[in-house]
């Protein structure tokens, strides 16, 4: 099955986005090669770039505290596992007191770093970081591995309270809804929300369908279209037969 997110809102894009370049900063950090390290450094530019917004941190903390709430309204229940539940306070509390820990500009000591941010204007530029553009990059992606991925780890570290942080919720935001399947009839879907409210919404098709939903969305309405694969093709091209999918809507 292949699953299609589809955020409606700019704080739930946000932490797709941070989702996304954490996972591919640990992937090619874990490599030994010079190039997957290099992966690795520039996309730890991005995360920089992503969590840059000066509300996101409180955000994070907000949504976590009224999650926490949430779930403490289920003390007691018979219906719940106590100790599943005692498992998601205490993840929350801890991922919570870890962003209170952040201090200052997120990402600010990296923006201290004039060694790295020399790095980080050059990557902009294409072909920016030739040796003889930035020979002391060039010697440290020389340096044994294990020496690039200690330097990879102690760069990443400090805003890795993000990345759980970001994980919980999004983690929340799709155990939310149950799917529910439809037929997008001549590849076109629409359904009327009715003013309900959504943050994100999952669509899901099986791996060999051959087909790709476009989404556009409002509190009112749910519009997708669905259009072939490339191949080749200038533009997109309408599938215009029934495709079978499943769709949730995730809500906080």
């Amino acid at each position: 099955m292949i699953t299609y997110e589809y955020p409606f809102n700019e704080r739930i894009r946000t932490l797709l986005r941070l989702e996304d370049l954490f996972e591919k900063t640990a992937y090619f950090a874990k490599s030994a090669g010079q190039l997957e390290h290099h992966v690795a450094l520039v996309t730890l530019f991005e995360i920089l770039e992503v969590a840059g917004r000066a509300d996101l941190k409180m955000d994070l903390i907000q949504e976590l505290e009224r999650q926490r709430q949430t779930l403490l309204a289920y003390r007691n229940n018979p219906d719940i596992s106590e100790e599943a539940l005692s498992g998601a306070l205490y993840e929350i509390e801890q991922s919570s007191a870890a962003l209170l820990a952040m201090t200052g500009k997120i990402g600010q000591y990296l923006r201290d770093n004039d060694w790295l941010m020399g790095i980080k204007s050059r990557a902009a530029i294409p072909g920016g970081v030739c040796e003889f553009d930035l020979p002391s990059y060039h010697w440290w992606q020389h340096r044994s591995p294990d020496s690039r991925r200690e330097s990879l780890e102690g760069w990443t570290r400090p805003v890795l309270p993000l990345r759980d942080a970001a994980a919980i919720v999004l983690r929340l935001l799709r155990s939310s809804g149950r799917p529910k399947g439809y037929v997008a009839t001549g590849g076109q879907f629409q359904l009327n929300l009715g003013g309900t409210a959504a943050q994100m919404v999952r669509i899901k098709l099986e791996a060999g369908e051959a087909a790709i939903p476009e989404v556009s969305a409002n509190k009112y309405f749910l519009n997708i279209r669905f259009t072939k694969p490339p191949a080749g093709e200038i533009k997109a091209r309408s599938c215009e037969r029934d495709v079978a999918f499943d769709l949730t809507f995730c809500n906080l």
